[in-house]
């Protein structure tokens, strides 16, 4: 109900012509103001910000700018309905033990849990989220309910029912196309990069094609590896998207010694979790003082005071780890409100959330991560330390990084995980508390680029998918899936492989 109100807000203000005016007054007198370099980025910020949006125009186009603008908030609010419902109602229930041979004790408990929780004891449930989903992929010995499983998380939207995005994607698209040429772009993605580092599509593209190709002959490798452990089991069969995670879990084992059950025991979450503050100390002088006063949207959110190296107040950290129905898949950090001075001369202080989808604990057991959970935890508190530290006069101008630049903070964080100084303080035991052994440490510092030729090109794949989507010039009608099919075999993606991130999930 709020979201037509807010598109209606926002274009009240940015399309308001005596404010514009105002803005363009000062920003045309610019040179002559005896501006501060603060004052002269914020005014240059926020006069582009009006003309992105339409000021300029004239009032017949503005009226148009405002419907396209409608429709497309109503309709991004649509698929993200869409996909939330789909996510919510996918749940793939299997009655029997011998079903989830190889599946760690750990996730069976959750799945038993949650069939529980549905009222259906004695049963297990799998979801689309993925501390469900990718352990079953990585584990479970049974083929066709792998596949299943990853069938339900990859054809969210696209399932021919009332929660189908596909023919959203088409109208987005073309809407988009229609916001461009009304900005004087030729397509979206010109008007979208502009203002980034990238500057062109061209940029972007060449650029993804100079890591496409390396990447997808590494995957190839990885493939036809995993392919020969599976003809050497007598599996009979050719390797498939589902059985990707299963047999480079295998692959894992065979030249690194390594089964990532061995490390979840030494990833004990808040263990995880003060590793992250034992950085953000010994790099940047910070301190974590967890509250109890701070009113929370749920009650698993946990609040910490965050203070800088001479203990002054730098921001509230929230962290809100669990997945639990309604909550979006993914994870993320978020700000709800940055740093800014008030015009009584005193300072707002950011308030930062990170989010993840981690599993729930069950019967009072901790919850143990996986590696790949760990550094997605260290990878977001990288955006968190950036929102923490944006700095300056006006907010307009305080953490407004390009988007091609916003994702260094976070991958920088994110390499800390893996060294071994920071490794021997946050990876212990959970029951012992011993720290984790060093040749485990080694091993795992070698198989850290394990697999890379998959992530890579599935990435890469949803990029080159996005940059194909945006450089429509002309509006046009859409076949969503025969669109993705002709433009994965444009740049060679292998069968075996979809882009992380299909159209009908992700916007």
């Amino acid at each position: 109900e709020i979201t037509p109100e807010l598109t209606s807000h926002r274009n009240e203000i940015q399309l308001n012509p005596v404010l514009f005016e105002r803005i363009s007054t000062l920003y045309q007198k610019r040179s002559e103001l005896n501006l501060n370099p603060q004052q002269m980025r914020t005014l240059e910020k926020y006069y582009d910000d009006f003309i992105r949006s339409g000021a300029a125009l004239s009032e017949q186009d503005k009226e148009i700018l405002k419907d396209i603008n409608t429709q497309l908030s109503n309709l991004s609010l649509q698929f993200s309905q869409n996909l939330l419902a789909e996510t919510n109602a996918f749940k793939m229930v299997v009655d029997n033990d011998e079903d989830l041979a190889g599946l760690p004790e750990s996730n069976i408990r959750a799945a038993a849990s949650l069939a529980t929780s549905l009222g259906m004891d004695g049963k297990y449930v799998f979801t689309p989220n993925k501390p469900s989903w990718i352990p079953f992929l990585q584990y479970v010995q049974n083929r066709d309910l792998r596949e299943k499983l990853y069938k339900g998380y990859i054809m969210r939207g696209d399932n021919n029912n009332t929660n189908d995005n596909k023919e959203i994607v088409g109208q987005i698209v073309n809407l988009r196309v229609r916001r461009a040429k009304i900005l004087g772009f030729d397509t979206y993605a010109d008007f979208v990069l502009v203002n980034n580092m990238a500057k062109t599509p061209e940029t972007v593209v060449s650029f993804l094609q100079r890591v496409w190709e390396p990447a997808l002959k590494v995957a190839k490798e990885e493939l036809a590896a995993m392919q020969k452990i599976a003809d050497a089991e007598g599996a009979g069969f050719k390797l498939e998207s589902w059985d990707w995670w299963y047999y480079a879990e295998k692959l894992r084992k065979e030249k690194y010694d390594l089964d990532e059950q061995q490390i979840k025991p030494y990833l004990k979450l808040e263990n995880v979790r003060d590793g992250l503050f034992y950085v953000a100390n010994k790099l940047y002088g910070l301190t974590f003082e967890k509250q109890t006063d701070i009113p929370v949207y749920n009650t698993a959110v946990e609040t910490y005071q965050v203070k800088d190296r001479d203990s002054s107040h730098l921001a509230i950290l929230y962290l809100d780890y669990p997945t639990r129905e309604g909550k979006n898949a993914g994870a993320w950090c978020s700000g709800l409100r940055g740093y800014k001075k008030l015009p009584d001369g005193s300072e707002q202080f950011p308030l930062v959330t990170v989010t993840t989808n981690f599993p729930e604990p069950v019967d009072d057991q901790p919850v143990l991560l996986s590696w790949d959970e760990a550094e997605t935890l260290f990878h977001e508190f990288g955006h968190a330390l950036d929102g923490f530290f944006g700095r300056g006069d006006y907010d307009r101008i305080c953490g407004a990084l390009p988007r091609d630049m916003v994702e260094l903070p976070s991958q920088i964080n994110e390499h800390w995980a893996i060294q071994p100084e920071v490794l021997q303080v946050y990876a212990r035991h959970y029951q012992s508390g011993e720290p984790m052994p060093e040749d485990m440490i080694q091993k795992l510092v070698n198989s850290s680029h394990f697999n890379q030729g998959f992530m890579t090109v599935e990435f890469i794949a949803a990029a080159l998918l996005d940059m194909q989507w945006h450089a429509a010039a002309e509006e046009q009608s859409y076949d969503v899936n025969e669109f993705e099919k002709n433009a994965m075999q444009k740049y060679g993606l292998m069968d075996e492989i979809i882009p992380r991130y299909r159209s009908t999930y992700f916007s």
